[in-house]
């Protein structure tokens, strides 16, 4: 069963909209009450000793920068707006889907638990399996090749006994042909359970744990 939240207008975007539009009132305020001095001061001046305009001149001109900025503003707001939006639309997209991300911990689920290992040259891999209580359920070693491969457990052990559907967790290490220590990275492949839009990137739930979407490595299609 897969969950969404919904994304509340948070407090901070609702105060900074009645911030931006208190601003707005008052500069058209301010521009008003100036425009309307301007206009007094030039009907009332002295006809011998005309006022100065260019001190007049700047402050339009000031008013307008002004004016125009915070329409620059509205507009990076709205842009900023778009773009959550979209990214929301997007983590939408990824519930009920299978994708590949960076760590360790997977869900068996009928005998059938996927890793993938990396590594930069032939060596020989290590693998140890545990469950959630910390307890070993199998081990072994093969070759791995250089970049992604797939590593999938049958949920036995070295007993043959069939281990619970639940989280497990594989360590790796690696070794080449002269002994020397390979560097070995895991990832795992799993379903998104549901994803959180009242976070700022929203979050990926994938097997108890949070993940953004840039770290979504690779969407695997169901059934093959």
């Amino acid at each position: 069963m897969t969950t969404i939240t919904s994304a509340p207008v948070s407090n901070a975007t609702a105060n900074a909209a009645t911030t931006t539009g208190a601003d707005n009132q008052m500069i058209a305020s301010n521009f008003t009450t100036f425009l309307q001095l301007l206009t007094t001061q030039l009907k009332n001046q002295n006809p011998l000793e005309p006022l100065d305009t260019n001190q007049f001149t700047q402050q339009l001109v000031q008013f307008a920068q002004v004016e125009q900025q915070m329409k620059s503003n509205d507009q990076l707001a709205t842009l900023v707006s778009m773009d959550k939006a979209a990214q929301q639309t997007t983590a939408l997209a990824y519930v009920g889907a299978n994708v590949v991300v960076d760590g360790a911990t997977t869900a068996v689920s009928n005998g059938s638990g996927n890793w993938s290992f990396n590594v930069s040259k032939p060596s020989t891999a290590t693998v140890v399996i545990k469950d959630s209580t910390g307890a070993t359920a199998y081990t072994g070693s093969f070759a791995v090749n250089p970049g992604n491969q797939q590593f999938s457990w049958d949920g036995k052990g070295n007993d043959g006994k069939q281990w619970p559907d639940g989280n497990y967790t594989l360590s790796a290490t690696a070794v080449d042909a002269s002994k020397n220590t390979v560097a070995i990275s895991t990832q795992v492949e799993s379903t998104v359970d549901s994803v959180d839009l009242t976070q700022d990137p929203p979050l990926l739930s994938i097997n108890g744990q949070n993940f953004t979407l840039d770290k979504i490595k690779r969407i695997v299609r169901q059934g093959t």
